[in-house]
């Protein structure tokens, strides 16, 4: 079996881009991410933050109260510059409730002796980008990870600072 190299883009979705919960620096990523992602020689996994109309009871949506990424809905959708990418045959999607998402890592664990290696790019670099690549890591620790910091955006450019440091720390390449 040739082994191939994953890219992981994570939650690149209207809400996380230009919606409720967007930025300047996520929408000024785009470009760069469309790039990598289009040039990419590999498999592609897409995550989708998926929520549902009771968010705002939920644990996460009482520390922050935007509705966003609620299933079905606009901002749920990856974004249009992606979507072509998402829908093609070497792509899939998993959708995740959460910062970090179990069902990743375990596909993933499953999967490892077809990965050469493994990179992620996406929103929010400080909250499911280093989630997951703290997930990752601890399933498969021997395996290449790398984030591209240039296809990545935080809540702030300071947090995404303080994000790429933490990753650096638990021995993730940060390009």
């Amino acid at each position: 079996m040739k082994k191939v190299p994953y890219l992981i883009v994570v939650d690149m979705q209207k809400d996380f881009v230009d919606g409720a919960l967007g930025s300047p620096q996520a929408q000024a990523m785009v470009p760069a991410a469309v790039e990598k992602i289009r040039d990419f020689k590999g498999k592609i996994i897409f995550t989708r933050d998926t929520h549902h109309e009771d968010y705002l009871s939920t644990q996460e949506g009482k520390y922050l109260p935007v509705p966003h990424c609620i299933k079905g809905t606009e901002g749920w959708e990856i974004i249009p510059e992606l979507r072509v990418f998402s829908e093609g045959e070497r792509a899939r999607i998993v959708n995740k409730p959460s910062f970090g998402s179990t069902v990743l890592s375990a596909l993933l664990t499953e999967e490892r002796e077809e990965i050469e290696s493994l990179e992620l790019i996406g929103l929010c670099t400080d909250i499911c980008v280093v989630s997951n690549a703290l997930l990752i890591k601890a399933a498969l620790p021997e395996l290449p990870l790398r984030v591209d910091s240039r296809c990545c955006a935080g809540v702030t450019p300071e947090k995404h600072e303080a994000a790429l440091e933490t990753m650096r720390s638990c021995q993730i390449e940060v390009l």
